[in-house]
């Protein structure tokens, strides 16, 4: 069985981790979680917003929460900013949507982490693959990914 690119990427980086498969494609969050013996909580989203022509930030965001567009605005310095397009995702990333982690990335890319990701303990990321998930401790999560900035981006 093939190893999912974000695993290779955290062997590389010694980071503890295990891989998840699931058994039938993930249709939800709760799926996700329930197959993983995760809360919804636990399941970290890559999201890819466009902040110029050429340049791009990945916000981690845990589980179903919302990412406010005025405090990312604000954070970033930029009156406007927008969601990736699906083939901007592919090829900002290398990774399919749905399969998106913030490792093994083919360039170097800002990756923000909201708060509300290290409230976990354990949390589950984009392997690379579908149908795939990479479990590792958010403190392992925030120490390989040297340069993100954890901040609140999630409006409470």
């Amino acid at each position: 069985m093939d190893i999912p690119p974000i695993s290779i990427a955290l062997e590389e980086l010694r980071v503890p981790h295990k891989i998840f498969r699931h058994e039938t494609p993930v249709t939800s969050f709760e799926q996700a979680a329930s197959d993983r013996g995760q809360r919804a909580s636990q399941i970290v989203r890559s999201i890819l917003f466009r902040v110029s022509e050429d340049e791009f930030v990945m916000v981690l965001v845990a589980g179903p929460a919302q990412v406010s567009w005025k405090i990312l605005r604000k954070h970033l310095g930029r009156s406007r900013i927008s969601m990736a397009t699906e083939e901007d995702v592919l090829a900002v990333t290398g990774y399919r949507i749905g399969t998106v982690g913030p490792f093994g990335l083919p360039k170097q890319l800002k990756v923000l982490i909201d708060a509300g990701v290290m409230l976990e303990e354990e949390v589950s990321i984009g392997s690379g693959m579908r149908n795939t998930a990479v479990i590792l401790k958010s403190a392992d999560l925030h120490h390989a990914l040297k340069n993100a900035d954890v901040v609140s981006l999630v409006e409470k």
